[in-house]
């Protein structure tokens, strides 16, 4: 334990100065004689340990990547967002097939999810496009910060109770059994306010195209608290999610030519990278404290975005 926390102190240490160099340069571009690759390479440390940093505190990757980025970074704000669209997408996509094979996702109830939220996040892509940037920014800024407050505020249940399907799930078939090798059970589950939770998708998908956040800080709490899916079915039919709904957004970037290979390159790499050394230090530590590395991240990042999009700190 005791090199696990000078790990992360490293970790801290490391990331701290890379990101008062990106804002000294965001904020002074004229006075910025750095040579083209060192961009690539600060990006490259700092996805790296923010990999790391979303693995240990249970969220995706793209939820830290856009407001950090694109607070910290002398990056246009449309480029960072369709990078982070696909950083969310490669780690739903390397991760997608394995949890369909193990039952944990499941197809009954992620399709129509998907279909609701995929057509919704190529509107809010196109909407993202369209607005000035500042509104963007701020719009961003106050959407991370009602992140933070639900990580902060909300609970999650390993198995909710459903006493009753609703009519809508009954008639779409939505329900199963998943194997829980904690305790070798068979768990057999349905879900209920199906209605509310499709509504609520609509906007979980504008703002994951809009943002370029990627939706899984929102598919789990809809998908387990609301709908009543256990947490693990919730968990694993969310990643598989946002490799429908990331898609759909992240085409309408590369249409309108906001995906530039010099961000998303080492951007993709480093956390990819930075989430396999996670999921070792994983079992070697608790994630609640981790957990709340990331909400002060989370905050400070918002604040910056929304400042920065107020014009209040450029």
């Amino acid at each position: 334990m005791r090199h696990l926390k000078a790990a992360v102190l490293v970790l801290i240490l490391l990331f701290i100065p890379a990101i008062l160099f990106c804002a000294d340069a965001s904020a002074h571009p004229e006075s910025s004689v750095a040579p083209w690759w060192i961009w690539p390479l600060v990006l490259f440390i700092v996805t790296f340990i923010l990999g790391i940093v979303a693995v240990l505190g249970g969220v995706g990757g793209g939820v830290l990547f856009v407001p950090i980025i694109g607070g910290f970074f002398p990056f246009h704000l449309d480029f960072v967002r369709g990078a982070g669209l696909l950083v969310a997408l490669c780690g739903a996509l390397a991760a997608g097939p394995g949890l369909l094979k193990k039952g944990l996702a499941d197809l009954r109830l992620a399709m129509p999810v998907a279909l609701i939220a995929s057509s919704c996040a190529i509107v809010g892509a196109m909407v993202g496009l369209a607005l000035p940037t500042n509104i963007v920014q701020t719009a961003l800024g106050i959407t991370i910060l009602g992140i933070v407050a639900i990580m902060i505020y909300a609970k999650k249940s390993e198995l909710p109770e459903v006493k009753k399907a609703d009519a809508l799930s009954t008639a779409l078939r939505i329900n199963g059994i998943y194997h829980e090798a904690s305790t070798g059970q068979d768990i057999n589950w349905k879900i209920h306010r199906t209605p509310q939770g499709l509504a609520l998708f609509i906007i979980i998908g504008v703002m994951a195209g809009m943002f370029g956040l990627g939706a899984g800080w929102a598919n789990v709490p809809v998908l387990n608290l609301l709908m009543g899916a256990p947490l693990k079915v919730s968990v694993a039919t969310s990643k598989f999610l946002l490799s429908v709904t990331d898609t759909s957004a992240a085409w309408i970037y590369i249409n309108n030519g906001a995906v530039l290979p010099m961000i998303v390159v080492p951007s993709i790499i480093g956390i990819m990278l930075g989430s396999i050394v996670g999921v070792k230090i994983l079992a070697k530590t608790k994630p609640a404290s981790i957990r709340y590395i990331v909400i002060f991240m989370l905050l400070f990042a918002g604040m910056r975005a929304l400042l920065k999009g107020t014009g209040i700190w450029n």
